[in-house]
């Protein structure tokens, strides 16, 4: 007979520690295993994932958050899609944005349509059948509802959210569920005769055991790598960023339902609006670019008052070569980094924990679930990588030495194939249920200014007229829904504005 876990301990909070606590609180309190969380007020965290993607519900969902409340305790605006500005080449701005691109007919995706009739000047912009696109533009938002067969019944959306609100609000929820939390800097990892970790030691001398360790402590992972030496795989050389300077502004107008990622001179800068303010973060390349030059073009952009000293970070793109090795997991920036382009950060925290769920030990774990963890894991982390290369490889820009990088860098061989097969015809193969779907992946190519030679072949099984009257149908339907939506702050000030004392 195997052995339950007895015990696992989470070292670090934030929000990945916070969310495993949760959703590992949830999960197991009808089982007889402790959990509990070692952390330092002391050792700071990142805290500047504030954006998310959809898929953010269904780990809310999972550990039972009520929407309105989670909201109200964050700051939170919603989130209908990014827009890039200045990535194609600078003026130019497009959405990748959440949800439905028109309406697929006769089984085939609209967006094929719409490639043969664009290509003969006779269809409008991609954002004028796109609801998500339209309202973003209007700062317009709502939740979907039962509306038929019109775009209002399927709105996708995710959240902005304060960071550290939500590490807290998670740490009521898993506390409720009997998580132990421990204060404490840890000194020294004690490990087995066959190197699993056996015990944490703390500064005050105090030691702490456990059958299984969650490693969420950042981009030190104290377990994961400096106790176990997994290794690391770095991207730079297909995603040069490896720095950001962040720091929050007042707001100067009603939030807008989407976060703006702006292609700067040697990398990117964010703006996410949140009920009480801007967060606002450049990222950048420092072969290209100096701290000082950074922070200069930081403030320049910044509309609103600074509210706080401008923050370094540095960081390596990149992943762990082992995501789970012995008794050791590893959560958030301890198993890899993905810079924060397409607000990946939080749904990677999600992935690893519902498959750490999918292949829950005994005592004693198996070798091949853990293999099998770690190939799942990279196979996510890796998608992701070509998702986010594209926005940088696939430019008309070359106006300065890191633009020219970029565009004429090699790139992964998994990359090269999705882009010479939407050269010739339009098509997107979606693999093994990469996070990115076929829609996202036309968003930014068509965005970034790549061009199909052609489009699928049944996008001719209805004659040109008909056709058009159906995208001009189309188009009616997506503007009179997006008229039907109130403005975006005008929902969060009736459902969920949070508490201003």
């Amino acid at each position: 007979m195997q052995t339950q876990l007895k015990k696992i301990i989470i070292l670090g909070g934030g929000s990945a520690g916070w969310m495993t606590a949760a959703a590992l609180g949830k999960i197991l309190s009808k089982h007889p295993c402790d959990i509990q969380v070692i952390e330092s007020e002391e050792i700071g965290t990142v805290g500047v994932g504030e954006a998310t993607i959809p898929q953010i519900q269904l780990f809310n969902d999972l550990i039972g958050l009520d929407e309105d409340t989670f909201l109200k305790r964050t700051q939170g605006t919603f989130k209908l899609g990014i827009q890039f500005q200045n990535w194609r080449k600078p003026g130019h701005s497009y959405y990748h944005a959440f949800g439905e691109v028109g309406k697929n007919m006769e089984g085939v995706h609209f967006y094929q349509y719409w490639l043969k009739m664009r290509q003969q000047g006779k269809a409008a912009p991609l954002d004028e059948y796109t609801l998500s696109s339209l309202a973003c533009n209007e700062k317009r938002y709502m939740r979907p509802f039962e509306a038929g067969n019109s775009p209002l019944s399927n709105i996708a959306y995710a959240f902005h959210f304060d960071a550290g609100l939500y590490a807290k609000f998670l740490r009521e929820v898993a506390e409720s569920h009997g998580v132990q939390r421990t204060e404490g800097k840890v000194t020294e990892v004690r490990q087995h005769p066959d190197g699993s970790i056996q015990s944490l030691i703390l500064e005050n001398g105090n030691e702490h055991d456990a059958d299984f360790f969650i490693d969420c402590s950042g981009f030190r992972a104290l377990l994961i790598e400096q106790t176990l030496k997994t290794g690391y795989e770095d991207w730079r050389h297909w995603l040069p960023c490896d720095r950001a300077v962040t720091a929050p502004s007042s707001l100067t107008e009603t939030p807008w339902p989407f976060t703006r990622a702006a292609a700067q001179q040697a990398g990117w800068q964010w703006r996410i609006p949140l009920q009480h303010r801007v967060g606002n973060g450049h990222v950048y390349c420092s072969e290209f670019m100096t701290d000082e030059e950074a922070e200069n073009t930081l403030r320049l952009n910044i509309e609103g008052d600074l509210l706080a000293d401008p923050r370094q970070i540095r960081f390596v793109t990149g992943k762990r070569n082992k995501f789970w090795h012995k008794n050791c997991l590893a959560v958030g920036l301890s198993g890899g980094f993905m810079e924060p382009l397409e607000s990946t950060s939080l749904h990677l925290v999600q992935v690893a924990i519902s498959k750490f769920f999918s292949y829950f030990p005994f005592q004693q774990p198996c070798q091949s679930d853990i293999d099998q963890y770690n190939a799942e894991m990279d196979f996510e982390f890796t998608r992701i990588r070509d998702f986010l290369i594209l926005h940088y490889h696939v430019t008309e820009r070359e106006d300065t030495e890191f633009w020219r990088y970029c565009k004429h860098m090699p790139i992964p061989d998994t990359l090269q194939e999705k882009i010479d097969h939407f050269k010739a015809n339009g098509r997107i193969s979606r693999f093994n249920n990469e996070l990115f779907n076929d829609l996202s992946w036309f968003e930014v190519m068509y965005g970034q200014g790549l061009r199909p030679e052609g489009y699928h072949a049944l996008a001719d099984i209805f004659p040109e007229e008909e056709l058009a009257r159906r995208l001009e149908g189309i188009q009616r339907v997506v503007r009179k829904s997006v008229d039907y939506m109130p403005g975006h702050a005008e929902f969060i000030a009736k459902t969920c504005a949070a508490n201003r004392d």
